[in-house]
């Protein structure tokens, strides 16, 4: 194996592993987006469970995290307005961010 192959195999492994971790960071967002939601919808147990299984579905709707920021604006409407779901998604990026850092 040459040098070349040798870095195009580390670039792709590497490639891999952060999309995994971009991954990862999203679905824990979404995660406790929806916990953080739930709590203005007044969600427990089964309900809260299945709501956070919404919200983590309607990400697979289209690219980007607009579809999850619309999906628990429109649930949250006249209890929080959509930039105030955005600024606590951002919070949630970060925070699980940290999570799995520290977790590896």
């Amino acid at each position: 194996m040459t040098t070349f192959d040798e870095r195009e195999s580390a670039f792709e492994a590497k490639y891999a592993h952060d999309e995994e971790m971009n991954f990862k960071v999203q679905a824990r967002a979404n995660r406790m987006l929806a916990e953080w939601a739930a709590g203005f919808l007044g969600k427990e147990g089964e309900a809260l469970e299945s709501y956070i299984r919404e919200v983590i579905a309607a990400d697979f709707k289209e690219p980007g995290d607009e579809d999850v920021i619309a999906k628990v604006a429109d649930d949250l409407q006249g209890k929080c307005d959509t930039d105030t779901v955005r600024a606590k998604r951002a919070e949630f990026v970060a925070a699980a961010k940290a999570e799995i850092i520290d977790a590896e």
